[in-house]
């Protein structure tokens, strides 16, 4: 089976059962799809089995008839034509029966080719903002580079990072912290494009990939998204406590000024710490 043109293979399965760390834990739903697909392959596999079965003893039937034919008089024919005659019966009812059985294991594989679609698709998306997760990132990022690299097209990467998450969730717990992750990430995703990719890393995290721009213009883009979080003033639904204001800090590299993406990534998270250590509510270039 193939699952968006890709086979369904056992590392495929391995990899839309692994969620990143730190994300909400989906091991029952994972475990509930892998059995209904053992399921599924069991039926298919007794299907197909009984299918060659009978047309083996179909053939084997035809054959002795067919040779006893061969070596009877006149009398005989009539009763090896009948015979002929009620094992080709026989054989069509089983067939009816056979198909009824091929027919329920195709619509069984056919949803169960839908739920590992939807588990895959699933598997890429951060359920708390909506955003692409890490591991839908990494893939992103490693298809850009090999573009942009082909194109020489400028490619800048970014994190940013929650100010003071801690005191939030701390002070005004967890569910109120889980609201404002949201929030940061319904604001970083009003400037993702087609040239800007947008995705929680993990935790008060978020990366971005910036294509077709330079790092200056990648920082004018950030900067502008932290300038309209820093606006705005948030409330705890629960107890009406202002919350005041939430900020995010960020660090910007050039990929391609770095042997690899993984590198670049490193020295953007770099930029993010100077940021923070420098004052917090601000961007910074890598070096």
């Amino acid at each position: 089976m193939r699952a968006e043109n890709r086979q369904v293979t056992q590392e495929w399965l391995n990899e839309a059962m692994a969620d990143d760390r730190g994300e909400d834990d989906d091991g029952d739903s994972a475990k509930d799809l892998m059995k209904r697909l053992n399921k599924g392959l069991e039926r298919f596999t007794a299907a197909t089995s009984n299918a060659r079965s009978m047309t083996g003893d179909y053939q084997t039937a035809l054959e002795e008839h067919a040779d006893s034919l061969s070596r009877s008089d006149g009398d005989m024919t009539g009763q090896m034509i009948a015979g002929l005659a009620e094992l080709t019966r026989t054989m069509i009812e089983r067939t009816r029966v056979m198909e009824a059985g091929m027919r329920k294991s195709e619509d069984e594989a056919a949803a169960l080719r839908k739920s590992l679609e939807r588990a895959e698709r699933d598997a890429q998306i951060d359920h708390l903002t909506g955003l692409p997760n890490r591991r839908a990132f990494e893939t992103v990022l490693d298809r850009e580079y090999r573009e942009a690299q082909a194109a020489i097209d400028p490619l800048a990467v970014a994190f940013c990072d929650i100010d003071h998450f801690k005191r939030v969730n701390d002070t005004h717990g967890h569910e109120t912290g889980d609201r404002v992750i949201q929030a940061i990430g319904q604001v970083l995703q009003r400037i993702s494009s087609a040239n800007c990719h947008v995705a929680r890393h993990g935790g008060e995290e978020f990366v971005m990939l910036f294509r077709n721009m330079s790092t200056r213009e990648a920082h004018k883009l950030l900067d502008e998204a932290r300038e309209q979080l820093a606006a705005r003033h948030f409330v705890n639904r629960k107890t009406d406590e202002p919350i005041g204001g939430i900020t995010f800090s960020g660090g910007v590299a050039d990929v391609f000024a770095y042997s690899d993406p993984r590198a670049a990534l490193e020295a953007a998270d770099q930029a993010l710490y100077r940021a923070k250590s420098s004052g917090r509510n601000q961007i910074c270039l890598a070096a």
